[in-house]
């Protein structure tokens, strides 16, 4: 038997050495991930003084090991927090970020604003909306953006739309471990949405629209070994020097989906704070085009809203 502290003390200090941003989070989430405790418990743990029994201090070894060759800590655990929501996810798809989570904020912000809109013009013309909103989660990845939607969006229809097979699968065994009510489709984001079954039927008929769209410029190298070296590539760059020919195509996309007064909200690298709102403005299709920091201050999505009627796909 080893105590716990120990174990954790010893796990922080291999993982601090190997340059882990967040060695002794990341030392806990293992060692409740060997234990089947969350964080807070084996913070209690600590405390009481508990102890190890060898068989679960060399599985925390052996998983301290490929931490420390910077495997993605939530490839370890196979899950990864999005909001309300815990995730599988695993090699094949993007691990979410904390700072996605800034869209869903963005996304109930905009539905409140087009619903207080959609009221007054309802008042006026005695018409009253009887449908809820329908939300498209474009380059879907593990689903988190979709699933995070349909969770606290009531009464919402969700499209999740992906193209990798890979990130597909995790998407969809998101949707059967979470319960929640999101269509999954494949297919390419970037192309003409009147060709794709479940998309050609809600041209023009889209509330919101969130995507984090792959966006690394081209000869960009993710400073993260994390990233580099175990998100995928399709994921991750936006296929142009500036990174934002993938994004561009997303937002066509959009524009053709959305409603008038429909509202796209965007992830974006924080280089792209500038770029990003000059390239939806040229199009001439866009209102409001709103830039946003997230909680580190960084330029990290983009807002806006769709002018006039709707383009066919």
């Amino acid at each position: 038997m080893t105590p716990l502290r120990a174990a954790v003390d010893e796990a922080t200090d291999r993982l601090a050495g190997a340059g882990v941003p967040t060695p002794r989070v990341d030392a806990v989430l293992l060692a409740g991930h060997v234990l089947g405790l969350d964080r807070g418990e084996v913070e209690r743990a600590l405390l009481l003084g508990r102890e190890l029994s060898d068989d679960a201090r060399t599985r925390l070894v052996d998983l301290v090991d490929e931490r420390a060759r910077r495997v993605p800590l939530q490839h370890l655990t196979g899950v990864a927090g999005f909001r309300r929501l815990e995730l599988a996810v695993g090699p094949g798809v993007f691990v979410p970020r904390p700072e996605t989570e800034l869209l869903i904020d963005l996304g109930l912000a905009a539905l409140r604003g087009s619903s207080q809109r959609s009221a007054h013009a309802d008042r006026r013309s005695h018409h009253v909306r009887e449908r809820g909103p329908v939300v498209v989660d474009l380059c879907t990845g593990s689903g988190a953006l979709a699933l995070a939607a349909a969770d606290e969006i009531p009464g919402a229809r969700v499209v999740a739309v992906e193209l990798s097979e890979e990130a597909l699968a995790w998407a969809r065994h998101n949707v059967e471990r979470t319960g929640l009510p999101v269509e999954v489709v494949q297919a390419d984001a970037g192309a003409a949405p009147a060709a794709v079954p479940h998309l050609a039927d809600l041209l023009g008929a889209v509330d919101l629209v969130l995507s984090n769209p792959p966006y690394i410029p081209d000869s960009a190298v993710p400073i993260d070994p994390e990233v580099a070296e175990h998100d995928p590539q399709i994921a991750l760059y936006g296929r142009s020097a500036d990174g934002l020919a993938v994004p561009r195509a997303v937002a066509a996309t959009a524009a053709r989906l959305l409603s008038p007064d429909g509202v796209l909200v965007m992830e974006h690298a924080d280089t792209q704070g500038e770029t990003l709102p000059e390239a939806l403005n040229a199009t001439g299709v866009w209102s409001e085009v709103t830039d946003h920091r997230d909680l580190a201050g960084k330029p990290r999505a983009l807002s806006a809203r769709r002018i006039g009627a709707s383009r066919p796909g």
